[in-house]
């Protein structure tokens, strides 16, 4: 997955990633969630950009994680202004804004390795989104961004693995638990 990530043009990462990042806009939930918590792309995933500054522009406290020892902790940015280089190079929260825990945001994007069709999701193996976001499992929020092609017909996941309830790829959007 990770070969055939890197082998996308900058063109095909943007256009899907574009189409990703609308359809999630156009989401209900998107539109009610006043508190929305993204992922700082890198090695080709999916952007986030444009739902930030869409987030941004409509009010919404935008938050992202910062690594912190082997724990996730979810920061507001005001812009991307507000970001710096952090823990393995991912851009994260320069620490000014305030602090989230995770339970208080609407909407939690992350991203994965590969999706499979019940939501369960493989990562870079280092368990952050997992310790963090494994209370809310099932909660509606949790929503995940990957290219067509990393959504597979079934991942052999670990009892700690969280799943998402919604995929969202260029080609479709999965709402697996019946949340939108």
């Amino acid at each position: 997955m990770l070969a055939q990530r890197r082998e996308l043009s900058a063109e095909e990462r943007k256009v899907s990633g574009d189409i990703i990042q609308q359809s999630f806009m156009a989401m209900p939930s998107f539109a009610k969630a006043r508190i929305i918590a993204l992922y700082s792309p890198v090695r080709g995933e999916v952007e986030t950009q444009a739902v930030m500054m869409a987030a941004l522009r409509e009010g919404k406290i935008v938050l992202f994680p910062v690594v912190c020892g082997e724990q996730l902790s979810f920061i507001s940015v005001a812009g991307p202004h507000d970001m710096t280089r952090g823990a393995f190079g991912i851009s994260e929260p320069c620490h000014s804004g305030a602090a989230y825990s995770p339970d208080e945001a609407d909407l939690i994007v992350i991203p994965g390795v590969a999706f499979d069709r019940f939501g369960k999701r493989v990562g870079f193996g280092k368990g952050y989104y997992d310790r963090a976001l494994h209370a809310l499992e099932g909660s509606g929020k949790l929503v995940g961004f990957c290219y067509d092609f990393q959504l597979v017909d079934e991942i052999v996941a670990e009892p700690h693995d969280v799943a998402v309830d919604t995929i969202i790829t260029e080609k479709k959007v999965l709402n697996l638990r019946g949340y939108q």
